[in-house]
């Protein structure tokens, strides 16, 4: 990855408005010089969340996140450092600077863009010969029949692959690139059982670009024409470039919709996304089949916290919904299912005379999604029978275990009871011995953590003891006064801090300036960091405050050592520590009362 030039980075972080990045993502209220808010990273329902505009700033006091700007756009969009600082010098236009690196560096950044150009222009030749060619009639007729416009399949970049064997081939070498670059990106391979012949990938076929949230093509989608060729569909095989389970078809194009609808609408297949665009329910993304990913929900999560997954109601479809469902567990994510009639997909439904506002109902009478769960179990149980009974029993007790308290819950489990002819007690009991071990949990929105191991609950909030407290508070006066600062930070070892508290310590020590110029990448570091700079902020500092704060610690530093003398039997060590204790304490008196 290239090296953007500290001074481009410092650039992108002043033109950065962090209040209007983050305001996509949470509503924000301004309290005094900050902003605050509900967190984005956890549920929670009184705001703990603070952003310091001045800084470039973000924390949150009840799951302990935080960072710059450049972070969050990181976390929330799924990007790497590089790619969020170009997301964020696009956006605010600021043009980047790159250091000097290592040429072998160079030459893979410099070789992936060249490779990023081969996928476009061939993205474009298959979209020129759609339009334009005659071979590709069929394929215009197929795509009129689906009800898909000119105007939609224009705007998704769909084309058609020619049946010639070597079409991408030729073009490709005649543009400069090589037989091996064209196999990189998974447009051309070789023959069966040794052939040493190489030929184009897709052939005969509707292609489908598949992008990256920034536009960019990464791969395609190809859909048969004849009933001779094989799979339906086939995807460009698994590349650098290119991991069907990370992409969500149409993403590029569906952002700006799920953003101001706080909703994205998951489908399965490249025509229902270019369907339900065309009809006005611009939020819709693909999955590319039934298989959705933790890597697709992890990228929702980034976007948006509802999702509607209108997957086809066979078996598989259903598989997928309780997969995303096991996958979203521990997110901020409310997910509903629209119950899509059996043997009809989206595209098809819109193709009907009322199909878009039938499809719009499905969406808004979503069901939660533990609610569709335990209506599967329902569905295919036999209730005649004890042993399906229990069997039944056994598996919704999990589901409604995990929402929590709430009257959604009450509701379900008066449902089971009824359809089971069985207790509520009775169902209520099997409830709670079902539930997560850390229990009492309140339940995220639409308890969308139904069925999640206490492991994967959301994170509580951030519980310190008492050295921690003391240590940050410290610490963030070695933010607040500098000069002080460095004279406590010398003295501070590590027998005075925590774990977190050293390497907060150290990163103040070697940042002494300004720390939160360049934030760290370790995500816990850059939340402590972020914290710390907050609190020097609003915490009055003072030499005497500092020093009762280092005091206390050097009391606990000194307790520490007296237990590990006493389980040691070392008897005239802890004589000696317990005298140093004593006059400790009589300085923290003093100290105390110099304060006050």
């Amino acid at each position: 990855m290239a090296l953007i030039s500290p001074e481009s980075l410092e650039r992108v972080k002043q033109a950065a408005d962090i209040v209007e990045v983050i305001s996509a993502h949470t509503d924000l209220r301004r309290q005094g010089a900050r902003w605050t808010g509900l967190c984005p990273f956890h549920d929670e329902r009184t705001p703990s969340f603070s952003v310091e505009p001045q800084e470039k700033l973000y924390h949150c006091f009840g799951c302990g996140v935080g960072g710059d700007v450049i972070k969050f756009v990181e976390e929330k969009e799924g990007l790497g450092f590089a790619e969020a600082v170009e997301l964020l010098a696009d956006r605010y236009g600021v043009e980047l600077e790159r250091q000097q690196e290592d040429p072998r560096a160079e030459a893979k950044r410099q070789q992936r863009r060249r490779l990023e150009q081969l996928l476009e222009r061939t993205a474009a030749y298959y979209a020129s010969f759609l339009w334009d060619s005659k071979e590709a009639g069929k394929a215009r007729a197929y795509l009129a029949e689906r009800g898909l416009g000119e105007q939609v399949l224009r705007e998704f970049g769909v084309g058609y692959a020619p049946s010639a064997w070597d079409k991408i081939l030729v073009r490709g070498q005649q543009a400069g690139f090589s037989v091996r670059e064209l196999h990189e990106v998974g447009l051309a391979q070789r023959g069966r059982e040794g052939e040493g012949r190489e030929y184009d990938r897709f052939r005969s076929r509707i292609m489908f670009p598949i992008r990256d949230r920034r536009g960019r093509t990464l791969g395609f989608g190809g859909r048969a024409m004849r009933p001779d060729q094989g799979a339906k569909y086939v995807n460009t095989a698994e590349t650098d470039f290119f991991h069907k389970s990370q992409m969500l078809y149409g993403v590029d194009l569906a952002k700006a919709a799920i953003a101001k609808t706080a909703r994205a609408v998951v489908v399965e297949g490249y025509t229902d996304v270019l369907a339900l665009r065309q009809a006005g329910v611009e939020e819709a993304v693909g999955v590319m089949g039934t298989a959705i990913t933790g890597e697709q929900v992890a990228t929702l999560s980034g976007m948006v916290e509802e999702v509607v997954l209108a997957l086809d109601a066979d078996s598989a479809g259903q598989e997928a919904m309780l997969r995303a469902q096991r996958v979203a567990a521990g997110r901020k994510m409310r997910l509903r299912v629209a119950a899509m009639p059996a043997g009809v997909d989206p595209a098809e439904m819109l193709a009907e005379p009322d199909g878009a506002e039938r499809f719009r109902g499905l969406v808004e009478a979503a069901v939660e999604l533990p609610d569709f769960q335990v209506s599967l179990v329902l569905d295919a149980t036999d209730v005649a029978s004890p042993v399906e009974r229990d069997r039944a029993l056994g598996e919704v007790a999990p589901i409604l275990g995990g929402m929590g308290e709430s009257a959604s819950r009450d509701d379900l489990v008066r449902r089971v009871a009824e359809r089971l002819d069985l207790e509520p007690a009775m169902v209520m009991g099997r409830v709670v011995a079902a539930r997560p071990a850390s229990g009492g949990s309140e339940p995220g929105p639409g308890g969308a953590v139904a069925g999640a191991t206490a492991a994967q609950q959301p994170r509580r909030a951030v519980e310190l003891t008492s050295r921690e407290r003391r240590e940050r508070a410290l610490l963030a006066m070695c933010v607040a006064l500098p000069e002080e600062g460095s004279e406590y930070l010398e003295r501070l070892t590590d027998a005075h801090l925590s774990p977190t508290g050293i390497r907060a310590a150290a990163w103040l020590r070697e940042n002494p300036g300004d720390p939160a110029s360049n934030l760290p990448h370790d995500d816990e570091m850059a939340g402590l960091i972020s914290e710390l700079v907050m609190l020097s902020r609003d915490q009055p500092a003072s030499r005497e405050s500092m020093e009762l704060n280092f005091l206390l610690l050097e009391q606990r530093r000194l307790e520490d050592e007296l237990a590990a003398a006493g389980e040691r039997g070392d008897y005239e060590r802890r004589a000696a520590l317990s005298r140093e204790r004593a006059a400790l304490v009589e300085r923290i008196a003093h100290t105390q009362r110099v304060e006050t």
